[in-house]
Order: structure tokens, then C-alpha cells, then sequence
């Protein structure tokens, strides 16, 4: 049997982390086993609908590589591949679960059903319908839907036994019968619900396996009763554990918990945040922590799928982009980097390429480029005390000392190379008979007006120039 997954997301806004990762999944498992992997866009919910999500949905998932062999776009054998656009078929199955005795009709208005919530909240019991409309007789279900009342239909659930189901990382799960609500499964507008469009085109897409988050666990006996009520055959189960923004709260679109195009934004690649989502849950079982998306694809196993929540913790992603940056050529970073240095290094006596070289080595995400930089086109306002380091072993009077001897020997250079004026220096470290650091900080500080930059004082004086350099050396001096 072919396997066939899905990655069945509502258009309600961006492309949450938790949403990647099940598609993520979904899509590894249908590549590892040579199956197919399936679009489908579920927009059953009208409400929710957010205008230009069905497009970050395509966007994201071309981007990242997780490309569908069927979907909206691009057809198939099982369309149509939205939800709204499968409708009608709906009822058809809804109707035949009536006759089958499993639904029935029911038309309590709005006002019933927040009174018998509120009956369930007083008795301190979880809310339940109350099966009221299920001992309706035929003569009166004909009468009410003859004057055209309002209704939905509902499942007819099982009131004795329990209902047990396989989950490939949960094992097997049992319910008492008498626990499950009489869920709606077609609502008054002629919409199937989510829970009951979800079996009917699963089935009808001939879907092998469902990787959905744990939260549907709850919901799962009840899928499984309409997939044996329809005489269908039950799909394998795969529900993984929530994605946490710590130990006690989940990743939530809700919260504003960052989705894929704000991690882009911040100036992480792709590929970094697909290699560590697929870790958010899910462990090769071996050390190896970087993996191209092909590499994912022929590791991914079910088996390693934890039963435990994963944490995000973006300080991780970030050493794993770093990495990611360090493997780009240095064309190739530098033509990411180009859009970093807009408005912050316009010097056009600047080479920004020359500055992709020192970063590339010490960048951890793109986003970080711009604070890194700003202090080439203009020396920041800085305090002396930057001058004071315990283990340079430098304070104002060394600095100030050392600024003096570096800018002799600077102005008697012609030759403004990186080797010309490491040489000088070094020799006049030896001449001196002080440590690197007493003479070498207080250049980066003097060049940079900051403790920490992409490169060395001699490698950011090359960038700035012979010119431009001197005069934030005598600046300095001046401060001091």
C-alpha cells in the first residue's frame, strides 16, 4: 500500500512553528517511503478566514522545499483540494449517517444550548449536549424541516462501552462511550464541521497516515466511530506532542509566538529553521544535529518521535543558523548580508564585502548585521570607560599611551594592507614590550567606538581607510 499524508491547515493567518512542523512530518514520512504528500487547505471555518493566508501557506512550504504532489494549485486524482469547494458531498454523508441511525437532526435555537451549558456549569459537570432533539419522532422531524426550521446534524454517540484507538507514538488509547459529546457534524449554514470534513476527505483522498498535534487526541475515538460507521478504513494515527515557549505555555498564534516568516525576518535561513523544527519532537537517535532536508528524509522514523513536549529555544536555532552561515561561500553570504548594510553603511568609500568576510565568521543570524556595522559610517558617541579592560590589562592612561605610539607608526605607512599594518604593529608590541591586548584594544576601541566588533582593530582599520582611521585615532587621543 502506498503511503499518503497530509498537511490539512486553516487559512486563519501566518504560518504558525507548531503548523510547519506537521507538515514538516507529514511530508517526511510520505518522502521516506516513497509515498505522496498532500495539500489540502480546510477553510470549513469562514469566520476565521484571514485573506492572503492561503498564499503564505503555498509561499512557505515552496520556500522551505516541502512541495505537494497534490493540492489546490496543481489538482490531482482527489479534488477539489478545498474544503468550501467539497460541500455538497457532505451532506450526502451526513444524511446517510441519519438513516443509519448514527446523526440525527437536531434544531435547538441558541438560547436552548447556552441554557444547558449553563446547567452543565452549575453541576459542575464538562459541557454535553443533552440529546434532546435525538427522541424526536419522524412525523416531527418532517414537520420541522418542512417549515424550513434551523438545524445541524449530530453524531449519535454511543452511550455504553468504550471506544480504544492505536497512536503510533501514544500506544493505544480507550474512552468511556458515555463521556463523548454529541458533536455537530453539519452546521445550519450546510458547512461540515472540522472534525467530520476531516474523516469524510481523508477517507475520500485515501490518506494512510494523520500526523496532527496531541490535542486531537480527545477528538480521535470519535473519528474512529464515523469511520465505522461508514464501513471506512481507519488510517494510522501519529499525534505529536505541542511545541512549548517554555515549561508552561505552548506556542500559540494566539500569544504571538513567532510564525515562520517572522523567524525570516529575524534573519534566520530556511534551512536552519527547518533542520531545528524537525528536532522540536523528533530525534534521529544519533548525535548529528545538522541535516539538509534530503538527509531528513532518508532518517525520519516514526519511532523517534517523543511523547514529550518540546521546548523552542531560539538560542539554539540561533547556534544552528550560525552554523548554516558558516557553511555559505562568501559570495553567497555576502549577497544575503547586502540588504543588512542599506541605510546603515552608506559610505560608498566602504566595501561592505570586505565586512561580509569578518562577519560571516561571527554572525549568528542576518538580523544581527546592522548593530554589528553601524559604527562605519559614523564613530558612535562612546565613554572611556570602554578604554578600561581587567583582561586587555588596559585603563584610560595605557590606552591613551598606546593610541599615541599606533598613530605614529600608522601615519608613516603608505602600504594600507592588512599584512603591512599587522607586521607594524606587532613590531612596535615587541618594541614596546607590552601584551597584544594594550595595544590592540584600544585600537578597536578608538576605530569602532565599541568593545566587541566583527573584526580586530587592524582588520577594521583596512575597511575604513587610512584617512578616516587617523582621525578616530586622534579623536581618541583628544578624549582621553
Amino acid at each position: 500500500m502506498k503511503i499518503r499524508t497530509r498537511f490539512a491547515p486553516s487559512p486563519t493567518g501566518y504560518m504558525h512553528v507548531g503548523n510547519l512542523r506537521t507538515a514538516l512530518y507529514a511530508y517526511l514520512l510520505a518522502k521516506s517511503q516513497g509515498g505522496d504528500f498532500v495539500l489540502r487547505i480546510e477553510d470549513t471555518d469562514q469566520e476565521r478566514y484571514v485573506d492572503g493566508a492561503v498564499d503564505i501557506i503555498y509561499s512557505t512550504l515552496k520556500e522551505t522545499g516541502l512541495i505537494w504532489n497534490e493540492g489546490p494549485d496543481i489538482g490531482g486524482d482527489y479534488g477539489p483540494y478545498i474544503q468550501s469547494q467539497r460541500r455538497d458531498l457532505y451532506k450526502k454523508y451526513a444524511i446517510q449517517l441519519v438513516e443509519n441511525k448514527k446523526a440525527y437532526y437536531c434544531f435547538c435555537n441558541k438560547e436552548r444550548l447556552d441554557e444547558v451549558r449553563h446547567t452543565c456549569e452549575v453541576n459542575k459537570i464538562p459541557p454535553k449536549y443533552d440529546r434532546h432533539c435525538l427522541s424526536l419522532s419522524d412525523a416531527e422531524i418532517n414537520k420541522k424541516l418542512e417549515a424550513g426550521e434551523p438545524y445541524v446534524i449530530r453524531q449519535n454517540m454511543p452511550q455504553t462501552g468504550t471506544t480504544s484507538f492505536d497512536d503510533a507514538v501514544f500506544g493505544t488509547i480507550t474512552v468511556e462511550n458515555i463521556t463523548l459529546d454529541d458533536n455537530v457534524l453539519l452546521k445550519s449554514d450546510g458547512m461540515p464541521t472540522y472534525n467530520f470534513a476531516n474523516v469524510i476527505d481523508d477517507h475520500l483522498m485515501n490518506i494512510t497516515h494523520i500526523i496532527r498535534g496531541n490535542e486531537y487526541l480527545s477528538s480521535t475515538p470519535k473519528y474512529n466511530l464515523l469511520y465505522e460507521a461508514f464501513g471506512f478504513e481507519i488510517p494510522t494515527y501519529i499525534h505529536c506532542s505541542p511545541v512549548m515557549r517554555d515549561h508552561s505555555h505552548k506556542l500559540s498564534k494566539r500569544d504571538g509566538d513567532a510564525s515562520y516568516e517572522d523567524f525570516i525576518k529575524k534573519g534566520y535561513l530556511k534551512e536552519a529553521i527547518i533542520n531545528y523544527i524537525a528536532l522540536l519532537g523528533w530525534s534521529p537517535g544519533e548525535e548529528q544535529e545538522k541535516f539538509t532536508l534530503d538527509e531528513l528524509i532518508q532518517k525520519f522514523n516514526v519511532s523517534g518521535i517523543s511523547k514529550s513536549p518540546a521546548i523552542f529555544d531560539e538560542a539554539k536555532l540561533a547556534w544552528l543558523n550560525g552554523e548554516y552561515i558558516r557553511d555559505l561561500t562568501p559570495e553567497q553570504f555576502h549577497e544575503k548580508a547586502k540588504s543588512y548594510y542599506e541605510g546603515v553603511v552608506t559610505n560608498s568609500n566602504i566595501d561592505t564585502s570586505k565586512i561580509s568576510e569578518l562577519l560571516q565568521k561571527r554572525c549568528e543570524k542576518l538580523s544581527d548585521i546592522p548593530e554589528q556595522v553601524d559604527f562605519f559610517d559614523k564613530l558612535p558617541e562612546y565613554d572611556n570607560e570602554l578604554f578600561v579592560h581587567k583582561k586587555m590589562k588596559t585603563n584610560e592612561e595605557i590606552s591613551k599611551n598606546s593610541l599615541n605610539e599606533i598613530l605614529e607608526v600608522l601615519e608613516g605607512i603608505s602600504d594600507w594592507t592588512f599584512d603591512t599594518l599587522h607586521n607594524e604593529l606587532m613590531n612596535l608590541v615587541e618594541k614596546l614590550g607590552v601584551k597584544n591586548g594594550q595595544l590592540l584594544y584600544p585600537l578597536r576601541v578608538a576605530v569602532s567606538g565599541k568593545a566587541f566588533t566583527p573584526g580586530g582593530g587592524v582588520e577594521l582599520a583596512v575597511i575604513l581607510g587610512k584617512e578616516e582611521t587617523i582621525s578616530r585615532i586622534k579623536y581618541a587621543i583628544k578624549k582621553l
